[in-house]
């Protein structure tokens, strides 16, 4: 079987997971995939196919936190945090990642993620306003590079090349992520960043965060810091905050995943890369949850993508149902 051939079976993985109305008439209908495991691993709900394999992307920085926790990695809680961000760029996120390097002797320069300018649009146009010509340390990822220099120098391991997919550091976080998920990472790629990004499937997200929300550090580093995981006007930070427990993380091509303290979790992608149904979606995954109707319906606003018309809402984007097997 060719790699083509594949991801033409791979279509075959995905269902409808959310459409779009506009003036009453369904517009836009958009395929995912998605599972919610039980405390006891077991599936409940699923959409799609939840074997189905794919690259979480910003969703392993949690099981990459949690690996270098493992290696010997120990800093401040709120540094540990920003290991797990996709930041926004803000003030509080660079003097976070500035922190860290300097614990472990590090400067800005050390960092081999991407040049970038800050993800959050407003930390943007104040830092293109003052002059401040874009940097590694800007980028979203810069919090996780920080973590892993660090986590070279604890282990004597070389910071040069520290992003090569055969140097000890990924060598390390790749077997700890098949530790958490319970299978074997199926591909390796190269994320935006720079980083190596495993693939494997849904369920194994599902099952990965569903251990790192059982009492991990990087769980408690996430709860208590979710402002630090994503930014100001970010859904994952306002869901943390919303909902008492939540470790929750969202990926580039429209991939989320969850899990509340005891265990159950979820995971799911949206086929089309679209942000706007990542968003809806997690309406969906926290009632199959089991998070309290009252907590998610106060909050249901984190979650409202409306469609407009001359300015005005005139429809929204909403989830489907996925099917149950309580």
């Amino acid at each position: 079987m060719t790699r083509f051939e594949e991801t033409r079976f791979a279509r075959e993985s995905f269902a409808a997971i959310a459409v779009a109305t506009r003036s009453s008439l369904e517009e836009s209908l958009h395929f995912g995939a998605g599972v919610v495991l039980g405390a006891d691993g077991a599936v409940e709900s699923e959409i799609g196919d939840a074997s189905l394999v794919v690259y979480p992307r910003s969703c392993l920085k949690p099981m990459q936190a949690d690996a270098m926790v493992a290696a010997g990695l120990q800093v401040a809680t709120e540094q540990l945090a920003v290991a797990c961000a996709s930041h926004s760029g803000e003030p509080c996120h660079l003097a976070t990642v500035r922190a860290l390097l300097a614990a472990a002797d590090l400067t800005e320069d050390d960092l081999a993620n991407t040049v970038s300018r800050p993800y959050g649009a407003a930390a943007r146009a104040v830092l293109r306003a003052e002059g401040v010509p874009p940097s590694s340390l800007q980028q979203n990822c810069s919090g996780k590079h920080a973590a892993m220099l660090a986590t070279c120098r604890v282990n004597g391991w070389p910071i040069d090349g520290y992003l090569a997919v055969e140097h000890p550091l990924q060598q390390m976080i790749n077997a700890h992520i098949e530790l958490l998920t319970s299978e074997p990472v199926a591909y390796i790629g190269i994320d935006g960043c720079g980083a190596p990004t495993q693939a494997f499937s849904l369920r194994g997200l599902a099952r990965a965060f569903g251990a790192l929300a059982r009492g991990s550090q990087v769980a408690t580093a996430m709860t208590r810091h979710p402002e630090l995981v994503g930014g100001t006007d970010r859904d994952v930070t306002d869901w943390m905050r919303a909902v008492p427990g939540l470790v929750a993380k969202e990926g580039a091509a429209a991939v989320m995943a969850g899990a509340l303290p005891d265990g159950r979790s979820f995971a799911y992608k949206i086929a089309d890369a679209t942000d706007n149904a990542r968003k809806v979606v997690m309406l969906e995954a926290l009632r199959l949850l089991g998070v309290d109707a009252a907590t998610v319906a106060a909050n249901e606003q984190i979650a409202n993508v409306a469609v407009l018309g001359h300015g005005q809402p005139i429809g929204r984007l909403v989830a489907l149902e996925w099917s149950e097997r309580r």
